[in-house]
């Protein structure tokens, strides 16, 4: 039973917003749902509706979304640089986007690995 019916509610749309007026429940006369819940800093950390599909969300201190994960186990990591661009994502399907910034180190490695003089982290002497 959905909570419009619970309350016996006749006019539709039926919302429920909390005490910062974010939108927590919503519902419709085909009894369709949505849920959402916000953390304190008034983020969205999951979203669920009457079909049983969620995604959950994390963040971090700078209110920039790292982390979400949906029902069917699909999930993306993010991490940011200080001026809130992403610089790196990940996901679950395997793809990897790294724009973090490089090491003069970690930059040669790449290059010799490139131009084939390191191979399985081995440097090769010509």
């Amino acid at each position: 039973m959905t909570i419009a019916q619970q309350l016996n509610v006749k006019e539709f749309p039926f919302e429920i917003k909390n005490s910062n007026g974010k939108l927590i429940y919503w519902e419709e006369s085909d009894r369709n749902w949505i849920k959402r819940e916000y953390d304190s800093d008034g983020n969205e950390i999951y979203w669920e509706n009457s079909d049983g599909f969620w995604i959950k969300y994390e963040y971090n201190s700078n209110r920039n979304r790292i982390y979400s994960e949906n029902f069917n186990g699909f999930w993306i990591k993010r991490e940011y640089d200080s001026n809130g661009n992403v610089i790196y994502w990940e996901d679950s399907y395997g793809k990897i986007h790294d724009h973090r910034p490089k090491t003069d180190v970690q930059k040669a490695i790449e290059l010799l690995t490139k131009e084939g003089l390191i191979v399985d982290g081995k440097i090769l002497k010509n």
